[in-house]
């Protein structure tokens, strides 16, 4: 004989919920600009402030991505794209849980961000532009990407010879050349807080 179940069981845990108990609304943070814009140190500053703040929030960076569930993608165009989209695809599992997702990724056009903000949600989707100058990135390079790119060991690095294309109306631009790591996490806070704030009135 079947048990019963009763009815307050007969739906799975909604997101909603989830933002409740997590005193938060889920959002994915999408970090893009070249290799070396700072993406990936404003990412993990930008977490560390968060939990200190009281937010439960996750990166998503190539350390952690291509390490893993992507170990088995190149740089070319369509492995770019199949990575973002796996990236956007788990972002939306992490957003389904309340959890908030800083992601730091060049994604370096404008389809491929635009792909995944499809995946996402345009609402949920928070495209933030790491912008430093060519230059400045090579200054900081520290892995000699750029000087492998120019003599022609790496092939299809982004702003290279391979093209980045800029966001045409991001939620914010951070210029790096000009902001102290503090600085730029600051003013990246200030600006997703009151969409990441649990909203009680309602």
């Amino acid at each position: 004989m079947a048990e019963h179940i009763h009815p307050i069981f007969d739906r799975l845990i909604q997101r909603t919920d989830r933002e409740q108990f997590l005193q938060q609304q889920s959002k994915v943070l999408w970090l893009t600009g070249l290799s070396g814009s700072g993406k990936s140190t404003i990412a993990q500053h930008l977490e560390r402030k968060m939990y200190n703040k009281g937010f439960f929030a996750q990166v998503l960076d190539g350390d952690n991505i291509r390490s893993g569930i992507n170990n088995n993608l190149g740089f070319s165009v369509e492995d770019r794209q199949e990575n973002v989209r796996r990236i956007a695809e788990i972002s939306k599992l992490f957003l389904r849980s309340g959890i908030i997702t800083i992601n730091s990724f060049i994604s370096p056009t404008i389809s491929i961000r635009k792909m995944a903000k499809d995946i996402i949600g345009k609402e949920d989707f928070i495209e933030i532009y790491i912008n430093a100058p060519l230059e400045i990135c090579e200054a900081r390079d520290v892995k000699g990407l750029y000087q492998k790119a120019r003599d022609g060991i790496i092939k299809g690095f982004t702003g290279i010879d391979s093209p980045y294309e800029a966001p045409t109306h991001p939620f914010i631009e951070i210029k790096t050349d000009q902001l102290s790591i503090e600085q730029a996490v600051e003013e990246i806070y200030s600006a997703i807080k009151p969409l990441i704030m649990l909203n009680t009135t309602s």
